[in-house]
Formats: structure tokens, C-alpha cells, sequence
């Protein structure tokens, strides 16, 4: 597969680390972001140019020089992002999305990328990136998965084909989504409640005896500290998980609930609530400002 010229849309997280792992092995590595266009966030194209990538200040400029783009936006901008492409896309350009959206929104953006003339396969990105940079395991479908998930791995990446048709890849990581977000918005809720009572070292104590495999303190700091800085971006998720539920004929009372929550959180730190907590936090620091921050 000879993808020779490499284009980001966003440089958020985790366009930031695929672009530094995969830049190297490509004859030009090229990124754009709305915020590039922002004075307020404009340090973020010098920050791309310093980690020797070209900041672009177009979609249509990523456009014209890539055969190979990467979409890593938030949830809620995925079928905007392949909307705003299709126009610009070289014929045959492969288009990677590995935004967390469900199988229907998918399905929508391959609709308008296959119909410019290029070439979707949509990533079902399976667990958080910065621990494993782009080696972070990911579940490819569409009927190009097959053959790019070889050059991907190539690369240095961890990527399987799960399915030929639009949607399964999104499914499974959906489905996911609503366990692992769900557990980080229960912890939130229990340890907060349990802080706010004064009970968090008896409740404690229960979890780690019915699930002792599971270090619940540092688990619960990892989790606040996860949905504190990313927030919003799981939010938006979890509306996209809402929305899989129903495309599979359920109410999604969980998922909605969980995205609720996150974005509670994201709206606090919003504020300016959790300003003062370290990244190496405990999950009481992070409990403690949740507290601080409430209305009487």
C-alpha cells in the first residue's frame, strides 16, 4: 500500500502522539486543527512545527498533499470532519477515523468520504492512547481493513480487522465505552458521596474484598484524574455510546447517565474547580474539590 504523505485532522492528544510516532516514516507529515486559526490556542500550530510537523491552515490544504488522513477529533465532530474533507480528498486517499462514534455515524461519514472518491475505514480505538503511544490497540472495518491494518502494523502499530462492512469495529468499542466510562463515572459518584459522608474507609475496604484484583485507590485517582482532564471529550463519547444503544432498539439509560455525569465533571473543571490539584493527585484531592464546588 503506498501511502507516502500523511495528514492529521486535530491536535488534541492524540494527534499529538501519532504524530510524533509516525511522522518518520513518512515523506511529509502534515496536521490541521480548528484551533490552529484561534489567537487564543494559536501556540498549538508552533507546538506542531517544534515536533517537526507542518501545521496547515486549511482542511483543504491537508487535503490536496495527503493519500493517507487520520481523524482524531472529539466524538461529536466526526461526520463533520469527513463533511468538510470529502471536497478536498485526492482521489483514492485512505481515510483513517478513529474517533469513538457509533456504528450509524460511522456509516454516515464512510457514505461521504466513498462518495468523493476515497477510501473509509473506520478504527474502534480500544483503550486509553498515551500509555501505549501508537501502539495502542485498535479494531479496523470497512472492506479496505484488511490490507491496511497489515501496512499499520508495519508501521509499528497494533491493528486487527474485525469486519468488512461499516459499524462492527464501532460497535464493539461502544459497547466498551458504556462499561469503562460507566465505571469511571460510578467511582466519581461513590468516592465523592463517601468523601462527603466521611465513609470512604469503611466503603473501600468492601470494594477491594468483593474485587481484589483491583487497586481501588489508585484506580479511583486514575479515573478522576482521566475524566477531570478529559471530560468533555468523554461526554461527547458517551452520547455516541447513547446513541449505538438506540440504533440497536434500546433506551440507553446508562450511557445517557454516564455521559451526564462526565460532563458534570468536564463543567467543573471548566470553572476552574480542580486548578489547584497535581497530576499526581490523590483521588481525595479530586474528591475534595468536587465538594468545595458545591452549591448549598
Amino acid at each position: 500500500m503506498p501511502l507516502q504523505h500523511l495528514g492529521l485532522v486535530g491536535y488534541g492528544e492524540v494527534g499529538r502522539i501519532f504524530s510524533a510516532g509516525l511522522h518518520g516514516q513518512f515523506q511529509s507529515c502534515a496536521v490541521w486543527d480548528l484551533k490552529f486559526a484561534d489567537p487564543a490556542t494559536g501556540a498549538a500550530a508552533q507546538a506542531a512545527a517544534a515536533a517537526g510537523v507542518q501545521a496547515l491552515p486549511s482542511m483543504a490544504a491537508l487535503c490536496t498533499q495527503s493519500d493517507f488522513i487520520l481523524s482524531a477529533v472529539t466524538a461529536s465532530n466526526t461526520l463533520a470532519v469527513a463533511q468538510a474533507a470529502a471536497p478536498h480528498l485526492r482521489p483514492g486517499t485512505v481515510f483513517l477515523d478513529l474517533n469513538s462514534a457509533s456504528p450509524g455515524t460511522k456509516q454516515q461519514a464512510a457514505l461521504v468520504i466513498e462518495a468523493a472518491g476515497g477510501r473509509y475505514v473506520e478504527a474502534g480505538v480500544m483503550t486509553s492512547v498515551p500509555p501505549y503511544g501508537i501502539r495502542v490497540p485498535m479494531l479496523l472495518g470497512g472492506p479496505l481493513a484488511a490490507e491496511l491494518a497489515e501496512h499499520l502494523n508495519a508501521l509499528g502499530m497494533d491493528a486487527k480487522a474485525v469486519a468488512a462492512e461499516i459499524g462492527v469495529a464501532s460497535a464493539i468499542k461502544m459497547c466498551r465505552s458504556v462499561m469503562i466510562k460507566g465505571l469511571e463515572a460510578l467511582v466519581i459518584e461513590s468516592y465523592s458521596t463517601a468523601r462527603a459522608y466521611g465513609v470512604e474507609d469503611y466503603v473501600l475496604p468492601t470494594l477491594a474484598e468483593t474485587f481484589p484484583s483491583i487497586d481501588w485507590e489508585k484506580q479511583g485517582a486514575y479515573f478522576f484524574s482521566r475524566v477531570v482532564q478529559h471530560g468533555q471529550r468523554r461526554a461527547e463519547e458517551m452520547r455516541e455510546s447513547a446513541r449505538t444503544v438506540q440504533e440497536a432498539g434500546f433506551t440507553p439509560t446508562m450511557a445517557s447517565a454516564i455521559a451526564d455525569k462526565q460532563q458534570a465533571v468536564a463543567d467543573q473543571a471548566r470553572t476552574g474547580a480542580f486548578a489547584h490539584v497535581g497530576k499526581q493527585a490523590t483521588w481525595q484531592t479530586y474528591a475534595d474539590a468536587l465538594l468545595a464546588a458545591r452549591k448549598p
